[in-house]
């Protein structure tokens, strides 16, 4: 099968371990590539959640300026409320909620942004229900 439309979003990290850690405790995500570039020696990582054909690539850099900071960012979408607050109560005690969970109702849902190591935002939301609106256009 050949990829066709969007199938990834680069970021430069400082510490591949640590970003791995980050997306995989707040985003489900685990590594599906791993290799050290022939070419430029740097380290390089897919991750994904396993839902759709979509990967973040984490690419080892020596100084990272980031790009995804409110309101750029990645959204990841939740199970429930329940299992957002709980990500958002581990985040915060480990410094990393910048953005307290909040309803802004329809379309947007629940919602809250967190920090990850690079200062890359992730939005962990409830309820926004974009796979639904794409599904009435397509």
């Amino acid at each position: 099968m050949i990829d066709i439309g969007l199938t990834h979003i680069a970021l430069p990290v400082s510490n591949v371990e640590r970003s791995i850690e980050f997306y995989s405790t707040y985003a489900g995500m685990e590594v599906v590539h791993r290799r050290i570039d022939a070419a430029t020696g740097v380290a390089v990582v897919w991750l994904t959640d396993n839902t759709r054909p979509f990967v973040i690539v984490l690419i080892q850099t020596d100084a990272v300026h980031p790009v995804l900071s409110p309101l750029a960012h990645l959204g990841v979408g939740c199970k429930s409320r329940a299992e957002m607050d709980t990500l958002c109560q581990r985040a915060s005690q480990s410094g990393v909620l910048i953005e307290e969970p909040k309803d802004s109702g329809y379309p947007i849902g629940y919602w809250a942004f967190l920090r990850d190591p690079d200062g890359h935002t992730l939005e962990l939301s409830y309820g926004q229900e974009i796979g639904l609106t794409v599904a009435k256009t397509s």
